[in-house]
């Protein structure tokens, strides 16, 4: 079965709806974005599937067994409270010093483990919180607009680094973002919501659509343009690859 199934979900705060009749599916080892306007449902989805909301009507499953790893949007910590990078990564496990720094090079740090965590640059602290959603090898990893806060070239840097993690561990990734210049190179399908979802598919027939293009006006342009651009490079590069071969 596929890693996560649902199925006509609803879901509402009181007589407020959320979300209604959305129907999905995550396969392995795919990279799903989620993308929409503010309060369009995005986040409400992702707690759904964690289980931290309930649905009014639908319903949610899973692959037995499965392992979930999470990168929250953000994560405040008190700056004057004296925790090293490897004490924050053994909060709720008993892990050995080289096991953290084996998840800590996974995400893409390394060198870090003895530092405070409230010494650490922005793009650090995410990678660190990725590293610490790697533990236990998970099936999926979901990130709620994990790069916010970040610059361009640091998310770039940072879905980079998911891509790799992508590629070593085989895991599937479920993302929010607003960074359409650059997530949507990164993914293999796109769902685009508003209350509901309006379009969803490979990143370059998402962007095409009339729905996708009221909700981000002449953004979509400048996202497909990069889109192309990105994936043309990819293939010169790979042609050139494939002629020193020869």
């Amino acid at each position: 079965m596929n890693l996560i199934n649902i199925e006509q979900l609803t879901l509402s705060y009181g007589n407020v709806i959320a979300l209604k009749n959305v129907s999905m599916e995550i396969n392995r080892g795919e990279v799903v974005t989620i993308v929409g306007p503010n309060g369009s449902g995005k986040t409400s989805l992702l707690k759904a599937i964690i289980g931290a909301v309930h649905p009014v009507e639908g319903s949610i499953s899973v692959k037995p067994g499965l392992k979930i790893g999470y990168v929250p949007q953000r994560l405040n910590l008190d700056p004057t409270l004296p925790i090293s990078v490897g004490r924050f990564m053994r909060l709720t496990e008993r892990l050995d010093r080289s096991t953290c720094e084996s998840y800590l090079k996974k995400a893409g740090v390394v060198g870090l483990i003895d530092q405070q965590m409230s010494e650490l640059s922005g793009g650090q602290f995410q990678r660190v919180l990725l590293a610490r959603a790697l533990l236990g090898n998970p099936d999926i990893l979901i990130l709620d607009e994990a790069t916010q806060g970040l610059d361009q070239p640091g998310s770039a840097d940072f879905y980079r680094q998911i891509e790799e993690v992508r590629k070593s561990t085989g895991c599937a990734v479920l993302m929010i973002s607003h960074d359409l210049h650059v997530v949507m190179s990164s993914s293999d399908r796109v769902i685009c919501l508003n209350g509901h979802i309006c379009c969803c598919g490979t990143p370059e027939s998402v962007i095409a659509t009339p729905e996708y293009q009221e909700l981000f006006g002449s953004g979509a342009g400048g996202a497909l343009a990069l889109y192309r651009h990105s994936h043309d490079h990819a293939h010169d590069h790979s042609a050139e690859n494939s002629k020193a071969i020869n």
